[in-house]
């Protein structure tokens, strides 16, 4: 009898290979000194200077480079790997996932946030993994995206089958497992949708890959709609397009600034008020001189002293206390504090951050008010992150230059969403146009200049504080100073 041929052990063979390609509105090209820069949407971006042959290769960046060729090790690679990771660092590339053998996308990876780079995570057969229950598919014109808040990257879904399979992993999966369904996609995918937390390990036996499964404690405190509301309407962990663009200018008329009357017969109140005249108050005065100042007067700039004033004013705390919340002896026992402004439920989440760039007594940095004990906290920022915040502050506002002190509203999600479901998120946006009235007023009243700003960037102020965006984050800015005499 013949022997049976021994059997072979081999490597698993790679089902899909990652490639690195210019954004669709992105466009190289060389300068006469040599330089490449990049184009985006008629702004130059300069590379840097490279050889010839880097140059020539980095043609194949409009249909794409196998990530695995450019960022392997040795002198003919390093130029090549060198430009993609600066234009990777500007968020000015895409990464399609192309099928081994016939070379079709299964998905292409967008990123989010500027500084994305792919990086697959580690995956065993026995790994059992889920879906994020904070990742979503929608339809984006004729395309499907899966997204998550948590992601710095976003997956628009070449291959149907992909769907399929995400609505299986609605429940833990092993790797073993998946492998045996028909069109399996491969682990490389999967892998790159666990290091974006679109997908996680669920541990122990029973673990049902719940809200506290994730990883995070303080994602148990976030709904889905409250997180992605958070992420999609600031800047720093999205690329869509952000700001006052216009963008349905020519499919719909602007409406009125005066809404239409309703039918039916008036009350005329300038009559009622004839009547009985009542003098206008200090306080009404107040709100009539109210306005948005954007430029300011750097030669006298706002003191130390005013600032103190103005932080004491409209936003110290004046006293705290604690409450029993009805759980019974063992429940827990709730803080509160009382500061000028309401606030919901008496959380009080906000918290004041001062970027300062000119202010007479206080040299130039990053602050945190203690509103408990009336004191700035300096917090060592790198200056280029300070210089950024400071910038697109003005940029915001389109103003001349700089404000003298930006003020960042963060808010401590946790302190209202564990009291309130479904409207938290709403709740922390009222408070902070509470607080923004407030500052508004008592600038007003004190002879100084401010300006609510539209945007923050959550990556930004997460890079500055070491705060994660989700625990502790940005919701709303104003700029403070003395305002310069051409904008009275």
């Amino acid at each position: 009898m013949r022997a049976p041929p021994p059997k072979t052990v081999g490597k698993r063979v790679a089902t899909s290979s990652l490639c690195a390609r210019l954004n669709t509105r992105v466009t190289l090209h060389t300068q006469p000194d040599g330089a490449v820069a990049a184009s985006v949407n008629g702004y130059g971006i300069v590379l840097g200077k490279f050889s010839a042959g880097t140059v020539k290769r980095a043609a194949d960046l409009r249909t794409g480079l196998r990530l695995s060729t450019v960022t392997s090790t040795g002198t003919k690679t390093r130029e090549i790997n060198q430009l993609v990771r600066r234009l990777a660092h500007r968020g000015l590339l895409e990464y399609p996932l192309l099928h081994a053998r016939d070379g079709r996308e299964l998905a292409v990876i967008e990123p989010q946030a500027a500084d994305y780079w792919p990086q697959p995570a580690k995956l065993n057969d026995t790994d059992a993994i889920v879906l994020s229950r904070l990742a979503y598919l929608r339809r984006r014109g004729s395309e499907m995206v899966l997204e998550s808040p948590r992601a710095s990257a976003l997956f628009r879904i070449c291959d149907s089958r992909i769907a399929n399979l995400l609505a299986i992993l609605s429940t833990p999966h092993t790797i073993n497992r998946l492998r045996r369904l028909q069109g399996f996609p491969g682990t490389e995918l999967l892998a790159l949708l666990l290091s974006s937390q679109i997908l996680f390990k669920v541990g122990k036996s029973g673990d049902d890959g719940r809200r506290a499964s994730e990883g995070d404690e303080h994602l148990v405190l976030w709904d889905f709609h409250d997180l992605l509301f958070h992420s999609r309407s600031t800047e720093g962990r999205q690329a869509n397009p952000l700001g006052g663009l216009y963008a349905h200018a020519g499919a719909i008329a602007p409406l009125p600034a005066v809404r239409p009357p309703w039918p039916g017969q008036r009350i005329d109140l300038v009559k009622s008020e004839a009547i009985t005249s009542h003098p206008i108050s200090s306080f009404t005065s107040l709100l009539h001189a109210r306005r948005s100042i954007r430029s300011f007067d750097d030669v006298n700039p706002i003191t130390l002293v005013e600032l103190s004033h103005l932080l004491d004013a409209a936003a110290r705390i004046r006293s705290t206390w604690t409450g029993d919340l009805d759980f019974g002896e063992a429940g827990p026992v709730m803080t509160y504090a009382a500061r000028p402004y309401p606030g919901a439920g008496s959380a009080y989440e906000l918290e004041l951050y001062l970027a300062v760039a000119n202010c007479a007594g206080l040299s130039r940095g990053f602050y945190h008010y203690d509103a408990d004990a009336h004191a700035l906290v300096p917090i060592t920022v790198k200056e280029p992150e300070l210089e950024a915040m400071l910038t697109a502050a003005a940029y915001a506002m389109d103003a001349p230059s700089q404000p003298q002190i930006l003020m960042t509203a963060a808010a401590r999600f946790g302190r209202v969403s564990w009291k309130y479901s479904s409207v938290a998120y709403s709740l922390i946006l009222k408070d902070a146009g509470v607080l923004l009235q407030t500052l508004y007023l008592t600038a007003t009243d004190m002879g100084l200049g401010g300006c609510a700003i539209g945007t923050n960037n959550i990556d930004l102020f997460a890079k500055m504080t070491g705060l994660e965006f989700h625990v502790e984050g940005p919701v709303a800015q104003f700029a403070l100073g003395r305002a310069a005499s051409q904008d009275f």
